[in-house]
């Protein structure tokens, strides 16, 4: 029987202290024992059902952790402060001085300098490699390889990750197959498709409103348990921790993602085929001739569309930059970064969210400096959008 992943969050029974159908926000840090003894076996991690410090657990966050495993279908989740302490935090649990990443070379741009920049410091070396080219992920792995790090669907470029066959490499080789998917939650499902660890940023569709910075973590139970361990889990002794107020919110606003996505994707499936049909280069995985397009149809949910995210091609970074702001003139949305809002929002990826990848790499993994990414909103009138943008294009004459 197909598992649907917004009856698992819904049938959560989390109520609050006294019945509330919401769960009570927990505005703690610390909390107290009856016994000294349980105290010590919390420590000694030998106790579940009890709260010891809000940097380790706290109620509001487990709330949401269980949603968010719920979500993907994983036996438990964390969740953090923001999406790159996420996904810092599950690649330093997994990774020691010496060990070896392999990595899309299509990231999000903070990933990227995360793997390019930062790890080395801790003698920790990447490879980063195209995704979708099966081969070459296989050859880039070392004996000290210790993980293989991707996104569903890879920012800005929207290629599509083969989960299943990374997966099988990953598991041929004894390693970690680690995937960010923040572009496509509900829709794909990485847990189920093999990968050992998903992460997120819930900034993004997740919590939908742009008004709180977070992240997520989902796996086993070894692994999360790992994660926080008090004598050597990065999440715990790094302390990225979110603030229950802003769980409790999440948490509210994770119960609306299954209708926000299918109109997400409704919107920039419209949008995308008329700036097809209008004659510019579109990126969009529901179009049939996009590259992954038949690989996402593989992988994907059906229900929820093919996302929001879209980009086209204006060849120069001035007919892009000219091109954004006309669009915020003309109401068409906001000339921000970021991605999930409920209005659409449109950056030039090259001087923006991916301007941490060297200009020699932005070249190998073909992204122009023209390219405009859109985060396709939640407009009831797509038609009436499409015709603003419209005027814009021809105004760029």
């Amino acid at each position: 029987m197909k598992r649907d992943p917004v009856r698992a969050i819904f049938d959560l029974k989390q109520f609050g202290e006294f019945g509330d159908v919401n769960p009570s926000i927990t505005d703690s840090a610390t909390y107290t024992f009856l016994q000294a003894k349980t105290m010590t076996d919390v420590f000694h991690g030998e106790q579940e059902g009890c709260f010891l410090y809000s940097r380790h657990w706290n109620p509001s966050n487990k709330y949401l952790a269980d949603a968010m495993a719920a979500l993907d279908g994983t036996e438990q989740g964390w969740v953090t402060a923001s999406g790159m302490s996420a996904i810092t935090a599950a690649i330093m649990q997994i990774c020691n001085s010496g060990d070896h990443i392999v990595s899309s070379m299509t990231t999000y741009g903070g990933t990227f300098a995360f793997l390019s920049n930062y790890a080395p410091k801790f003698n920790i070396k990447t490879t980063f490699v195209d995704i979708t080219d099966l081969e070459s992920v296989r050859k880039a792995i070392r004996p000290e390889t210790r993980l293989i790090y991707s996104e569903s669907m890879t920012n800005p470029m929207l290629q599509i990750s083969d989960i299943q066959a990374l997966a099988a490499i990953a598991n041929e080789h004894g390693i970690k197959l680690v995937v960010d998917n923040t572009f496509t939650p509900l829709i794909i499902q990485p847990a189920k498709l093999g990968a050992h660890v998903v992460v997120y940023s819930m900034t993004k569709f997740i919590n939908g409103k742009n008004d709180c910075v977070a992240g997520a973590i989902c796996g086993t139970n070894d692994f999360i348990n790992s994660l926080i361990d008090v004598n050597s889990g990065t999440a715990m002794l790094l302390g990225p921790v979110l603030d229950p107020l802003r769980s409790s919110s999440i948490l509210k606003n994770l119960h609306t993602l299954h209708i926000r996505m299918q109109q997400h994707s409704r919107n920039a499936l419209y949008l995308a085929n008329k700036m097809k049909e209008a004659g510019l280069k579109v990126s969009y995985p529901g179009l049939p001739d996009h590259k992954g397009h038949e690989l996402m149809k593989q992988l994907m949910n059906p229900d929820f569309g093919f996302g929001g995210m879209l980009a086209i091609d204006l060849q120069t970074s001035e007919r892009a930059a000219r091109f954004m702001e006309l669009l915020e003139m003309h109401d068409v949305g906001y000339l921000a970064v970021s991605l999930g809002y409920f209005k659409t929002l449109f950056s030039n990826s090259g001087r923006s969210t991916s301007s941490e990848v060297p200009k020699e790499i932005q070249d190998e993994m073909g992204l122009s400096e023209g390219l405009v990414r859109f985060s396709v909103g939640l407009d009831h009138d797509i038609e009436a959008i499409w015709q603003r943008i419209r005027h814009c294009l021809d105004m760029m004459v």
